[in-house]
């Protein structure tokens, strides 16, 4: 990533012109800065909206205070406040605020990018990425008049959940086929994903086509079914993640304080706030599941002896003890008795922030083969296998281990509950998509409502269904906001995403 570097902070720098709001007719003039670029370089603008996406999106406010906890993935055993649901204003501020700052810039992008093909696609695939995100997290939101200030449009109105769907199928379509078209111009000065190499966004493209179709099968089966048997009926135009080689996992320098993977970053300083959750662990146990020893380190208590004078411990002379804790628990627990992440997903500052993995397009094409639709020869049971094979080996899993599970606990038994609960372990740090699925399909179905929340929150069921509108939007936007907005309960509940088919949940 070094070599990005500079083109990163070129990019911040020209960019904090593009969000200035001038209160004046004379609004251009006013607002230039004989000391920043007026054109900053499409690589830069790229290499800062992949940066920017990376750090805000997969960090510990983004990710894992709300969603990891939501989707039954991590405990909090200090600072519980936001997995029982007391979320902090000025954080969702920032979390929205950030998607739609990168957005202006993917869109910046598109518009200088008409003689670039490549340049072009790639930021039509990440206009999706980024509106992905802000519709699974907060239901009906800006998109189609999004990040037109230039256009004179402040206040932007907003779209349905019913209608963005669709619109970022399309929006991929066009782009996997100007992918398949091809082009000429080198991105690479400003990719930091996949370093110019086209057929992996070309392959990213179109399994983030399958994620969207299967995300809307029980509500558009349609749509859904159209764009999976396109994209599986068409290998050579339309190619898909195949293998770990081909996973869109943006990956951190670690040896600069300015580039460490921002969930490790926050682990050195907070070694006792966050923790694997009991749904997770338990699950992973009784399964005799291989990635448990990846995804969570030992508890401190069962690898230290008792000091003088201390008479608890889990100490086992090394034998690992892996216990997961309550998610929004109501009191703060004896952090050594339990499970942290371990280093490759919490501890790493040269990790990774995934956007996407070649286990996930397996589990979608395994539940397309349950449900009817045409996945051109391969089966529900290959396609499951396949899943869990690459994700067992992406996790460092033994061959001899991946075959034990897959004879053992991970055998196919025919189920769409099977597949999902795989595809759940699988996303382990995939935050969003992780919540997503628990929201869309009921798995991990020992999941809960967090028994530290407020009385406020006493009437509710189960885990959030979205997270609450910002207040700049509340504020700013009011007009357009407030019906939508007048939609939500309890800050967290109220209408269910669209494609949350669940009945009896509120």
């Amino acid at each position: 990533m070094k070599k990005y570097i500079k083109n990163i902070a070129i990019a911040c720098v020209s960019i904090s012109s593009l969000f200035m709001i001038g209160c004046t007719n004379s609004f251009e003039e006013v607002n230039k800065d004989p000391d920043n670029a007026e054109n900053v370089p499409t690589d830069n603008l790229l290499a800062y909206s992949l940066y920017y996406t990376s750090y805000r999106c997969y960090d510990r406010w983004f990710a894992m205070d709300e969603p990891m906890s939501f989707g039954g993935y991590v405990a909090k055993m200090s600072y519980i406040d936001e997995a029982r649901y007391q979320f902090r204003p000025g954080v969702q501020d920032t979390n929205w605020e950030y998607i739609y700052r990168v957005l202006n810039n993917v869109m910046d992008i598109q518009k200088r990018s008409e003689a670039s093909p490549n340049m072009l696609n790639v930021a039509k695939v990440l206009e999706v990425h980024l509106i992905q995100i802000a519709t699974d997290r907060w239901r009906d939101v800006p998109y189609s008049a999004a990040v037109k200030m230039a256009e004179g449009t402040l206040t932007p109105t907003y779209d349905k959940q019913e209608d963005i769907y669709p619109a970022m199928l399309a929006k991929l379509k066009e782009a996997a086929d100007g992918f398949a078209e091809g082009g000429d111009d080198d991105i690479s000065g400003g990719d930091l994903l996949f370093g110019g190499d086209m057929l992996k966004w070309q392959k990213y493209c179109n399994s983030l086509r399958l994620r969207l179709a299967i995300r809307i099968s029980g509500v558009d089966a349609a749509l859904a079914k159209s764009t999976i048997e396109e994209v599986l009926g068409n290998a050579a135009k339309y190619p898909i993640m195949e293998s770990n080689d081909d996973n869109a996992f943006f990956m951190w320098q670690g040896d600069d304080s300015n580039y460490y993977e921002p969930i490790a970053d926050a682990y050195r300083t907070r070694k006792t706030e966050f923790c694997c959750s009991d749904v997770m662990v338990n699950y992973l146990l009784e399964n005799k599941d291989p990635r448990i020893s990846v995804y969570c380190a030992p508890t401190k208590s069962s690898q230290t002896p008792p000091g003088v004078g201390e008479t608890e411990s889990d100490y086992t002379d090394g034998t690992p003890v892996y216990r997961g804790y309550t998610i929004g628990a109501s009191s703060n627990p004896t952090a050594s008795k339990y499970s942290v992440w371990g280093y490759r997903y919490g501890q790493d500052l040269g990790g990774f922030s995934p956007y996407m993995r070649v286990a996930e397009v397996y589990f979608h094409i395994a539940e397309a083969a349950k449900l009817g639709y045409n996945t051109h020869g391969m089966t529900a049971e290959e396609a499951y296998t396949k899943g869990v094979e690459s994700s067992l080996t992406e996790n460092g899993v033994s061959d001899a281990d991946v075959t034990a599970y897959l004879e053992g606990a991970g055998k196919f038994d025919g189920s769409l509950k099977q597949i999902w609960y795989e595809e759940w372990v699988a996303m382990f740090k995939q935050a969003m998509e992780g919540w997503s699925l628990y929201r869309r399909t009921g798995v991990p179905e020992t999941n809960y409502i967090a028994p530290g929340r407020a009385n406020k929150y006493a009437n509710h069921n189960v885990p959030p269904f979205r997270s609450p509108y910002p207040n700049t939007e509340l504020s700013l936007n009011g007009t357009n906001n407030a019906p939508f907005n007048a939609e939500v309960v309890d800050d967290f509940w109220g209408k269910q995403m669209w494609w949350d088919t669940r009945t009896g949940v509120h």
